[in-house]
């Protein structure tokens, strides 16, 4: 059995809005957008990806990485990033998706995801979709968080642990620092 994987950069006041670019996500007026490139801690956790099996994206980030991998023909993740089968969790987008191994998932998300999850060897690992997190939350699919803290505080932004969300007890299983001060947390679910 596969286990759900978020997978994310957050500020230390626990922002994840456009952590690569500053057009990546201007929701809210939000003016910070790139502020972990200039940190670059996405590869010293890539052990959170050893064993992914697939993505699983929400909407907004499926878009916004189908307008961004694809063209980038001169990196290797671009190339990783078309062969690896994604899961797309929504309920406006229609098949067939346009970016190719990605699978449409609406209706009832729960039990599809549960039903994914005792399927796969593998893990499926969320990477941004802040929103789908949020969903997930409450029904305890979400079997561990990769999260990249940085040492900085933006402030404003939609942030991974919103007002609202329910109780959630975690374990820390590892952690690591980078060289700019950059903690990879991960922590495993225990509710």
């Amino acid at each position: 059995m596969g286990k759900i994987i978020v997978f994310t950069n957050v500020s230390l006041d626990g922002v994840m809005q456009a952590p690569a670019r500053p057009d990546e996500d201007t929701r809210g007026g939000f003016t910070h957008g790139g502020w972990a490139a200039p940190y670059a801690a996405m590869p010293s956790a890539g052990e959170a990806m050893a064993n992914a099996g697939g993505l699983l994206l929400g909407r907004t980030t499926y878009e916004d990485f189908y307008n961004v991998w694809p063209k980038r023909t001169d990196s290797p993740y671009s190339s990783y990033m078309d062969k690896t089968q994604k899961y797309v969790v929504s309920r406006t987008l229609k098949e067939p998706l346009p970016w190719k191994n990605s699978t449409l998932l609406n209706g009832n998300v729960e039990e599809k995801l549960s039903k994914l999850k005792a399927e796969q060897e593998k893990d499926l690992v969320i990477m941004g979709s802040g929103e789908l997190i949020r969903s997930l939350m409450p029904s305890n699919l979400i079997d561990e968080y990769v999260l990249l803290i940085h040492p900085l505080v933006l402030g404003e932004g939609h942030r991974l642990f919103a007002e609202g969300v329910p109780f959630t007890s975690l374990k820390l299983i590892s952690t690591k620092t980078t060289d700019k001060g950059v903690i990879a947390a991960t922590y495993q679910t225990t509710t």
